[in-house]
């Protein structure tokens, strides 16, 4: 047999090889059918879904819906409805007549706000502390952050008051800011996030002479910007919402809160439904707007562990 012979033999020997433009396999491949378990199953899922959205969601969109009617609208009306048949906003222009929300917005917003920044920074050097150094009682410390989760203000706002008393703090805003200047639920999750964190980061600091601090700052705090945000957003909401403590501590009307300064709006508007909604809406649309503000950093906690280079 020659040598052209043997190879026209291999050649048809070989199995073809597609070409370039035929496709080996589907590009998208069939969905598989559901069974009618199947159909059942997803069905319940949706429902499931569509209550708990409707149990979160509906009554913000309510009091919306009332805040915006006008006054050809009725509050009380049976089946209710959402979508207002007179929308306005003189609702809220109400509120600003009534009190001066203005200033109760911005008694608020220093209150919600030093919270923030000081449950972030003795939050977060706390966690440090419990986290990444060794010293005697640091499981002592540990249990005595988690034990105070368990406390109810009601139980210690008496002994709060009369050392905010003594301490010449009563009817200030930092009288409201002080007791929930640092929480352990702030000191916790950020102990947990440093302790994500893999021990090589600490030893590669140390040999390069890097203080305590210094790891603290520059190595350990860029890597819980996740926490920092949960925190951040956390403290704010609290403090933003807080209505017992200020209500203890202030007397004067030009350093109430918002939440405070909201009864007496509802008190004058006990009857009109619509301006108590209003005054509602104001003070929670602060909150919508910092968490879609930093709801970036706040899902970013799940990688709080990695090393960035």
């Amino acid at each position: 047999m020659s040598v052209i012979e043997s190879t026209d033999a291999a050649r048809d020997a070989a199995p073809a090889m597609p070409s370039a433009g035929a496709e080996t396999e589907p590009r998208f491949r069939r969905r598989r059918r559901l069974g009618a378990a199947g159909v059942a199953t997803r069905a319940l899922h949706y429902v499931v879904l569509l209550l708990v959205l409707a149990l979160l969601v509906g009554p913000f969109l309510y009091t919306l819906g009332t805040a915006l009617k006008g006054d050809a609208d009725s509050v009380f009306s049976y089946p209710p409805y959402l979508i207002p048949r007179d929308p306005t906003l003189e609702n809220f222009a109400k509120v600003a007549d009534v009190i001066p929300v203005w200033t109760f917005i911005g008694n608020s917003f220093i209150v919600a706000s030093a919270s923030t920044v000081t449950n972030i920074l003795f939050g977060s050097m706390a966690g440090f502390a419990l986290a990444r150094l060794r010293f005697r009682g640091n499981t002592a410390a540990y249990l005595t952050f988690l034990a105070t989760l368990v406390i109810p203000f009601e139980v210690i706002f008496i002994s709060v008051f009369l050392t905010a008393r003594q301490l010449g703090l009563v009817d200030t805003l930092l009288g409201v800011i002080l007791p929930s200047a640092v929480t352990g639920f702030s000191i916790l999750l950020f102990r947990s996030a440093f302790l994500s964190l893999p021990r090589a980061i600490d030893e590669a600091a140390v040999l390069d002479g890097a203080t305590e601090f210094q790891r603290y700052w520059r190595v350990s705090m860029p890597s819980v910007t996740g926490t920092m945000a949960v925190v951040g957003i956390f403290s704010f909401m609290f403090a933003w919402d807080d209505f017992l403590w200020p209500q203890i501590v202030l007397t004067s009307q030009e350093n109430y809160t918002l939440t405070v300064g909201l009864q007496f709006l509802a008190g004058a508007f006990a009857d009109d439904q619509k301006v108590v909604a209003a005054g509602t809406m104001i003070a929670v649309i602060p909150l919508i707007i910092a968490f879609f503000l930093a709801q970036k950093w706040f899902f970013r906690g799940a990688g709080e562990g990695a090393v960035k280079g």
